[in-house]
């Protein structure tokens, strides 16, 4: 770890840089013991497709936004407590290489490096990270991650049914229980889950009947159970939605994925 850059001018400096190119719409990052590691560009795997995002890696956050410009200027930001992190390595398709998944209980994300070795730093950094803070605060490491969306043109047919054919006119919808892609028919119930939204989501049928099953389950113990008192403080994750819109604001054209994918590049840095 880098601990001895905490409380250093020259972090102090490198945050402050951070939280200017996000503005007014960006969460404030400098508090007293924060260090901030390293930052990079990723590629990271949307609803419509595949989009690069601007990652600050700190010690107890993962930070990332929309590159408006890069080094000046950042929208959409979007904050990850470490503590609630956990990663999985994941296999090459023919998009996309280097690739692993950010997995938390509200939102899981399939991300890739440019290069093999920017891939293993960016996991070693961050699991270093979430070692020590666990270790730090006593915490246990977290068991239950909300399932990454499946992007839309991984199927042309309802993920459920297998029947339905998606158009222009029979839209897409996701299970925001299990990430399927899913037509209307199959996923016509909501269902809260706390965790994820304090309003009910869209969920497929299939998993409708399974939280309806959990909940009774749990209900019936309920009675049998000291009551538990989930008021905890909250932290806002992101201060702007991560949308698969096109980005309007956008002024620079970001490389293709053959000049993404090249080692001779570096698209990331670690601080020492």
């Amino acid at each position: 770890m880098v601990d001895h850059l905490a409380n250093t001018e020259i972090n102090s400096q490198r945050i402050a840089a951070v939280e200017h190119c996000f503005g007014a719409s960006g969460q404030p990052l400098a508090v007293p013991g924060r260090v901030l590691l390293g930052e990079g560009i990723l590629t990271k795997e949307c609803r419509k497709k595949a989009k690069q995002r601007i990652f600050f890696l700190f010690n107890d956050l993962l930070v990332y936004g929309t590159i408006v410009i890069n080094k000046r200027k950042y929208s959409s930001q979007h904050i990850i407590p470490l503590n609630e992190v956990t990663l999985e390595t994941l296999p090459d398709t023919l998009q996309m290489k280097n690739r692993w998944m950010i997995k938390t209980s509200k939102k899981s994300f399939v991300v890739s490096a440019a290069s093999l070795t920017e891939r293993k730093e960016w996991i070693n950094h961050l699991e270093e990270c979430i070692r020590h803070l666990l270790s730090k605060t006593g915490q246990q490491p977290p068991t239950e991650h909300a399932a990454p969306w499946i992007p839309d043109k991984a199927t042309d047919i309802c993920m459920r049914c297998t029947q339905t054919k998606f158009s222009t006119l029979t839209r897409r919808h996701h299970c925001r229980k299990c990430g399927f892609v899913v037509c209307g028919e199959c996923s016509r119930q909501k269902f809260l889950m706390p965790r994820l939204s304090p309003k009910p989501l869209r969920v497929c049928n299939l998993c409708y009947k399974q939280l309806v099953a959990e909940k009774k389950k749990t209900e019936e113990h309920r009675s049998q159970a000291k009551p538990f008192d989930s008021s905890v403080v909250g932290y806002d994750p992101s201060s702007g939605e991560d949308s698969d819109r096109s980005d309007e604001d956008k002024l620079e054209q970001w490389p293709a994925d053959t000049e993404f994918y090249t080692s001779e590049v570096e698209w990331s840095s670690f601080h020492r």
